[in-house]
């Protein structure tokens, strides 16, 4: 695939005092756009700079930076982040390094690594069962020993750390999908309180339908959430579901555009009232006004929000290349 889009660097120092002059010197004669700094230890799986910049790198795009020990130490991280951008069609290149996936050599080199991080993966497998063979040779075995002797105490606080571990991890992302869970449950089935969760969050942190579930559940455990969000969902008439949706869609996000509902339905795989893959601001606007006489939009839809259908509905052809026929 051709380099198409924009040249996106990312530099990286492990502590304060070291400096990255040199870093954001190299990446911008490189011709980068832009440059995300970051200072955090390579061994961190938990860069925020770094996810966010992997969260706005578009198809045709490339990640740039000046050594592969940059992105990170490991050999096994390096390949999965890579493996991960080229899924997306997003390129990478390290200055230092023959390795630029938007070249026949920089695929190889990246081949060639592949091979290193199985024969790692291999080595550490081997190395793993060695020494628990050479423990048990010896008459160790490994793990807690209250474990391994079923200490009712110490499986009790495990438990207890596993959960409040659980509970600390859904607090942080509770900002994310509880609002939408305790406005939308029962009234809306959980598939499509999942859409409306996941369609203002990127890629990287959108929820499946079972830990969304079991999220709700926690939370419902420890008094955070209703009883009510675990009923079974309201049953409506079958033609009352996309309105409701593109009304919660957009009581999610008052300032979302048509043609963005749009294309985070198509993003979602939600069929049009035909069964059609390809959305139209007109067919939006229609269910939006539809749930509104119904009573299932908490705003009305006003142009202002929204952008009348005769400024962005009618889908100039310059849009996309080519009309739409309208539902």
């Amino acid at each position: 695939m051709a380099r198409t889009g924009t040249l996106h660097g990312y530099a990286r120092v492990s502590t304060g005092e070291q400096t990255l002059e040199s870093q954001l010197r190299e990446l911008r004669a490189a011709g980068c756009a832009s440059v995300a700094e970051e200072r955090a230890s390579g061994g961190d799986p938990s860069r925020p700079v770094l996810a966010a910049l992997l969260d706005r790198l578009a198809a045709g795009d490339t990640l740039v930076v000046v050594r592969l020990d940059r992105l990170g130490r490991s050999l096994l991280h390096l390949l999965e982040t890579i493996t991960a951008l080229q899924a997306r069609g997003v390129h990478f290149r390290s200055l230092g390094d023959p390795v630029d996936t938007a070249s026949p050599q920089g695929r190889f080199t990246l081949q060639i690594l592949g091979a290193m991080a199985e024969f790692e993966r291999a080595l550490i497998r081997e190395r793993t069962m060695s020494g628990l063979a050479a423990a048990r040779a010896e008459g160790r075995t490994g793990g807690n020993p209250g474990l391994m002797a079923g200490d009712r105490a110490m499986l009790s606080r495990l438990r207890l750390a596993r959960r409040d571990a659980f509970l600390e991890r859904l607090n942080r992302s509770a900002g994310d999908w509880a609002p939408d869970v305790r406005r939308l449950r029962p009234d809306m089935p959980w598939q499509d309180v999942l859409a409306v969760v996941n369609s203002r969050l990127p890629e990287s942190r959108r929820w499946t339908l079972q830990r969304l579930v079991r999220a709700a559940k926690a939370f419902v455990a420890e008094g955070l959430l209703p009883e009510a969000v675990l009923e079974r969902a309201t049953m409506r008439r079958k033609d009352d579901r996309l309105p409701t949706l593109v009304a919660a869609m957009r009581a999610s996000r008052p300032d979302v555009t048509l043609q963005e509902m749009c294309d985070m339905l198509e993003e979602m795989h939600v069929p049009t009232p035909r069964g059609r893959a390809t959305w139209y601001p007109s067919s939006v606007k229609a269910l939006l006004d539809r749930a509104e006489r119904l009573g299932l939009a908490s705003q009305p839809a006003s142009a202002s929000t929204l952008g009348s259908v005769d400024q962005v509905g009618m889908d100039p052809i310059s849009a996309k290349g080519g009309s739409r026929h309208h539902l």
